[in-house]
């Protein structure tokens, strides 16, 4: 009982934890504040790096990839997560075949059966919001300390949109740092995660 009761607690740490961002990000007093404190950690090794900024930016998203990665590896059971997935896919499967078949009996079985498959399911679904929480906490700083920093990061150039400075738009809304975050980090993350056998590629 008290291991059903886990799951749901870890999306509701992840909503309170994902509240408490968006409350943070709202106020410059907070928001600020966070960075300042980042920076005191962020700053000097930038510094110690004597790298550009896009760089750095890639550093971070190294280190952001490995430690969400590693926390995902370690706090959700994966091999139950490809159990519970490999045996919907097969329910699926015989569900489809009963109803071309036009079994009304066997689809009755199956029908009672989908409800436990959907528990599974949605289990295995709340179970991912485990590591969120944690993610967050250490993401949000980072990239608080990058918003801060973002209108002395000086210039980047990408293909298609040549060099920007990267407080720029990019497809009109989205400044030209966050963007090249997003490729950094959905790239690496997903090397990471194919080499800590947790999905990816």
């Amino acid at each position: 009982m008290a291991k059903t009761n886990a799951k749901p607690a870890g999306m509701f740490t992840f909503l309170i934890i994902m509240v408490l961002a968006m409350v943070v990000y709202s106020v410059p007093f907070l928001r600020n504040g966070i960075a300042n404190a980042a920076d005191v950690i962020l700053s000097p090794i930038h510094q110690f790096l004597g790298v550009s900024w896009p760089v750095m930016i890639l550093i971070l998203a190294v280190i952001t990839g490995c430690y969400s990665s590693l926390l995902q590896k370690y706090t959700i059971d994966y091999e139950k997560m490809q159990r519970v997935q490999k045996k919907m896919r097969d329910f699926q499967k015989v569900f489809r075949e009963a109803q071309l078949s036009g079994d009304e009996k066997k689809l009755r079985k199956l029908n009672e059966k989908r409800d436990k498959m959907m528990q599974d399911q949605l289990q295995m679904s709340q179970e991912q919001f485990k590591p969120m929480g944690w993610i967050m906490i250490i993401t949000i700083p980072i990239f608080l300390w990058l918003l801060q920093k973002a209108p002395e990061m000086g210039t980047i150039t990408f293909p298609y949109l040549g060099e920007l400075n990267l407080i720029d738009p990019t497809f009109s809304f989205l400044p030209a740092w966050i963007l090249w975050y997003m490729i950094c980090s959905l790239t690496l993350s997903q090397v990471i995660r194919k080499t800590l056998d947790i999905g990816g590629l």
